[in-house]
């Protein structure tokens, strides 16, 4: 099928789906394992020095996020396809990891066949996903209206003047409204932007177009 066996790394902190993902692969001719590191840090290290054909990478991970570290595999080793193997099944999740460079998004359900079959996939310079993951990439508007907030029109005119930088008492004052009014207006703008910080509201509205 290749000339070359595929070079596969594991990165996960998890002792055990490290060994049972080795299993899974053990008995598949065309690969063979380049190694297995519970940090992100330890598989920077050795991609600047190694080549490997694929990564499965687990999305989190006690010294990295697996977005940034998916941005930085694809900086040091372009050629590198990372599939991420992850129990995160939020669809904005997948699209994150898919916006960095991954290949694929495989659920940590996943069976041994379908493994191989996702790996073969990726070798052959498509995108794949495990059938748990697809199914959440099929999923039709529900997980997607969810990405896109729904605001009413008081909240709307609440995110102009926060993106403004105006304070909560200034809010206050400007629509005659408690400042405990506005406060629970800004926390419920950043719920449903799925964000911790004005900061990142402010980005996350701009992306969908509410500012």
């Amino acid at each position: 099928m290749w000339e070359h066996k595929a070079r596969i790394a594991i990165v996960d902190d998890h002792l055990i789906v490290l060994e049972g993902l080795q299993k899974l692969l053990s008995n598949a001719a065309h690969i063979e394992i380049a190694g297995c590191f519970t940090s992100g840090a330890a598989f920077l290290s050795y991609l600047q020095l190694n080549t490997v054909t694929i990564v499965l990478l687990d999305i989190t991970l006690p010294d990295a996020n697996g977005i940034d570290l998916c941005r930085e595999i694809k900086k040091i080793s372009p050629d590198t396809i990372v599939l991420a193997i992850s129990n995160h099944s939020e669809r904005s999740m997948i699209m994150q990891m898919l916006q960095q460079g991954a290949s694929g998004y495989l659920l940590k359900n996943i069976s041994g066949e379908e493994l191989i079959y996702c790996i073969n996939e990726a070798l052959a310079g498509l995108v794949t996903f495990s059938k748990s993951a697809r199914e959440i990439m099929m999923r039709p508007s529900a997980s997607e209206l969810k990405g896109i907030a729904q605001l009413t029109k008081r909240e709307k005119e609440m995110l102009l003047l926060i993106a403004e930088g105006k304070t909560t008492t200034a809010i206050a004052e400007q629509l005659h409204l408690s400042p405990l009014t506005v406060e629970t207006h800004r926390k419920n703008l950043l719920q449903k932007f799925q964000v911790k910080n004005v900061a990142a509201l402010i980005k996350a509205a701009t992306e969908q177009k509410f500012l």
